[in-house]
């Protein structure tokens, strides 16, 4: 079965890392944590994520690849059970609407760079016609 809130799969990670560790004496990887969970590795990253900036988890990068060791089972409690947990779906969508806004701006500073350099080579147009004009003038 499969719980669709954050409380809960929080708790399920945390009893994962504890029950890996014991069993293979060696801090399990996300691969292994989500085999055991049945989650895809999407969905398992996206909680331990979650999880590591609560300060639940700590996420240990090293020559045996990334590792996951509980840190502080304890803050789990401040989660809030009846909160439904923000799904993949929703911040992928929040990441699309991020990546909208940043184009946007980038169109913008684009069109503002353009802009200038238009008016700069406009006004240097210009000084070299104003320049240029006694030269013309000759007896």
């Amino acid at each position: 079965m499969q719980n669709s809130d954050f409380y809960s799969n929080a708790h399920l990670v945390a009893a994962a890392i504890r029950i890996l560790t014991h069993k293979n004496s060696t801090p399990p990887s996300i691969d292994e944590i989500c085999q055991t969970l049945s989650f895809s590795l999407e969905q398992g990253n996206f909680i331990c994520k979650k999880l590591k900036d609560k300060g639940i988890i700590e996420i240990v990068e090293g020559v045996f690849g990334t590792r996951f060791f509980l840190k502080n089972h304890l803050k789990i409690e401040e989660i809030s059970k009846d909160k439904k947990a923000d799904s993949l779906e929703d911040a992928v969508k929040k990441f699309q609407s991020s990546r909208k806004d940043m184009t946007q701006k980038v169109e913008l500073f684009r069109a503002e760079q353009a802009k200038k350099q238009k008016d700069l080579f406009a006004e240097l147009e210009k000084k070299l016609k104003k320049g240029s004009a006694p030269n013309k003038t000759t007896p």
